[in-house]
């Protein structure tokens, strides 16, 4: 038998055991039983075909190159809790003003690393980076830092930046956000509940709370209220995080008016929803639309056998991953791309469930207003097929002053896909609202 129809057996067999689960999963959920089962079925032909066309050599020397591509989202900081509403822990990092961790105080030469080859905390440091195009992304890096040291002052109050993850994601999707502002200003990471290393939703647990965005918002004050008790704070939200953000505001708006100084909305949606496309033609989103909140919610009854079906199926999932999370999938360095994947992967089925149909009813609007009179950064890639440009281009009609920038080419995870751009834009907010905090400061003194 040679390699290719090996290979093609092996997918036949996969295949049909991944059918198998996911039609399990969904035998006593009526139509969304049937509709899992016509997933199931697209699923099991995704794994014959990857299997088919690509060899077992190919796919194994990919995942080593993978395996051995750049440490994201190995960035520690300083570890914290907040404690939500409903007792759920709420875990958080810190990254301080000073030396990073890990980096020698008298030699910041980029790729540098400490001489037992590892940090502060204990992770990998990262491997020394070669080649034109790494020198170029760290003389930018230096250049950011350089331009926020600038503009932060050592006299001022210097604001914290808050940065709040979306959906299926963790703090560690900030990682090249994260890298750039580290030791230059003072960053907050925190994971949503349910999420990274943030604990179960103790309401979601005990079946007395469904999650909203509402929720979310007080989440996210109950860890202000810890990491950030006092000084400015500029906020930054993508997707799920960006509403999280504005529910905030919805339910604290004399907060926002006192502490927060500048905000970023990145990748995100005040609402409408519902109307979201995904790239599908006008049957096919209806049909999304109308079936979705069933298939989620039965597969997250049935969650042991659906994360044995998303194992099984891991070579589709990883297409669409890209697909719905990157413009040009293509481009993109398959270790970020991996990244991603692992990052989405990590969310359990039942979570993804629990989330879900906060979506449909999330509308923050009004609540925006709130956010008027800081500077304000709204970014977009132009290929989301999640949270559509568009939608941040309805959000910067009610920011007139915000910075819109919608990236033609990017998708939904756009600061991965594009994060010098992303960077620069955020270091530019940092730098505006130091200097409107200023000269508010100045202004009431």
């Amino acid at each position: 038998m040679t390699e290719g129809q090996e290979a093609a057996a092996q997918a036949v067999e996969a295949a049909a055991e991944a059918a198998g689960n996911w039609a399990r999963a969904g035998r006593h959920a009526g139509i969304a039983g049937a509709a899992i089962g016509v997933v199931a079925a697209g699923a099991a032909a995704g794994v014959a075909i990857e299997r088919m066309t690509v060899g077992r050599g190919m796919r194994r020397r990919a995942r080593l190159a993978l395996d051995a591509a750049g440490p994201y989202g190995t960035l520690r900081g300083t570890p914290g809790a907040a404690i939500a509403e409903d007792g759920t822990e709420l875990y958080y990092e810190v990254d301080e003003v000073g030396p990073e961790p890990g980096r020698p105080e008298k030699d910041d030469r980029p790729g540098r690393a400490a001489k037992n080859g590892r940090n502060g905390k204990g992770e990998r440091s990262a491997k020394p980076v070669r080649g034109k195009e790494a020198r170029a992304a760290q003389e930018a890096q230096g250049g950011l830092r350089k331009r926020l040291t600038a503009a932060l002052g050592r006299r001022s109050a210097a604001p914290t930046v808050v940065f709040s993850h979306g959906y299926c994601l963790s703090q560690d999707s900030w990682h090249f956000q994260r890298s750039a502002l580290r030791g230059t200003v003072r960053t907050v990471h925190w994971d949503q509940r349910s999420h990274g290393r943030s604990s179960r939703g103790h309401g979601q647990i005990d079946g007395t709370e469904e999650v909203t965005i509402d929720l979310l918002g007080r989440d996210l004050k109950a860890v202000l209220d810890a990491a950030v008790p006092e000084g400015p704070i500029v906020l930054v939200g993508h997707s799920m995080g960006g509403m999280t953000v504005m529910a905030l505001a919805d339910q604290f708006p004399e907060f926002v008016a006192e502490r927060v100084v500048g905000v970023a909305l990145i990748g995100t949606s005040a609402g409408r929803l519902s109307e979201v496309t995904y790239g599908l033609p006008s049957m096919g989103m209806k049909a999304f639309h109308w079936l979705a909140p069933g298939v989620i919610k039965a597969l997250g009854w049935q969650h042991e056998i659906v994360e044995r079906g998303r194992r099984a199926t891991a070579d589709l999932f990883a297409g669409l991953i890209k697909r719905y999370s990157f413009g040009t999938p293509e481009k993109v360095d398959p270790g970020i791309a991996r990244f991603g994947e692992r990052l989405i992967e990590a969310t359990p089925i039942d979570v993804v469930a629990e989330f879900f149909p906060a979506f449909a009813v999330h509308d923050k609007t009004e609540a925006l207003v709130a956010y008027d009179a800081v500077p304000a950064l709204v970014l977009a890639g132009e290929s989301d097929l999640i949270t559509p440009a568009d939608h941040s281009r309805t959000i910067a009609e009610v920011l007139p002053d915000a910075e819109l920038v919608c990236v033609p080419g990017a998708g939904h995870l756009v600061m991965l896909e594009r994060p010098e751009l992303v960077n620069d834009h955020l270091v530019s907010l940092v730098e505006r609202a130091s200097a409107a905090a200023r000269s508010s400061r100045h202004a009431r003194a």
